[in-house]
């Protein structure tokens, strides 16, 4: 959900999409609203997963300790990388919590093979999101993990098992600028939240 509207109306939707028996309904609130989850849990059986706009200990902590959350889904660089992704996911493995790290199309290869050799290492891994990566990408960062029929697989290589050949990446040069679907603003001109 994205966090796209109001708490009210993320409880009444999970409460409406229960007899779909949803994986899980994604951030249903904004990071600001987490109280909402009480609520929420309260009036619906529908899985809950959260995180994706988290950064630091204090917003998922909460969440986990009151068994408000079934997934956690943070973005592992904006909560510090790998070493602190590890030490959540065993916090959420001894409170019933599985992961679901954030992996959307706008993180690195890099960032890819991070997210999946956390879930190597977790028993408590419960999905891992991923936007197929394209040629360019592939040719560019050697090691790339491999999709078929569903799963993914990483190779066997040290580290994280990935490289970036910079001449090759010389080839595309980033284009910048900030994604259409985050520039909701208000008649006037503020930035607001779609």
């Amino acid at each position: 959900m994205h966090e796209r509207v109001t708490p009210v109306t993320a409880i009444n939707l999970a409460k409406t999409l229960e007899q779909y028996h949803l994986f899980y309904l994604e951030d249903p609130v904004a990071p600001e609203n987490i109280d909402w989850l009480k609520m929420l849990r309260q009036q619906s059986s529908t899985p809950i997963s959260m995180g994706e706009l988290f950064v630091n200990v204090n917003e998922w902590k909460p969440l986990i300790d009151n068994k408000l959350i079934d997934y956690i889904r943070c973005h592992v660089s904006t909560i510090g990388g790998i070493t602190p992704a590890k030490k959540l996911a065993i916090y959420s493995e001894l409170n019933g919590v599985r992961t679901a790290w954030h992996g959307p199309g706008d993180i690195s290869p890099v960032g890819v093979c991070a997210n999946m050799h956390l879930d190597l290492s977790s028993p408590n891994m419960g999905v891992q999101e991923y936007t197929p990566m394209n040629d360019a990408l592939r040719e560019v960062f050697s090691g790339c993990p491999d999709i078929d029929n569903g799963y993914a697989y990483v190779n066997d290589k040290p580290g994280l098992g990935i490289d970036i050949d910079e001449a090759l990446a010389a080839k595309y040069p980033c284009e910048g600028g900030i994604p259409s679907w985050t520039m909701a603003r208000t008649p006037d001109g503020t930035a607001s939240r779609p």
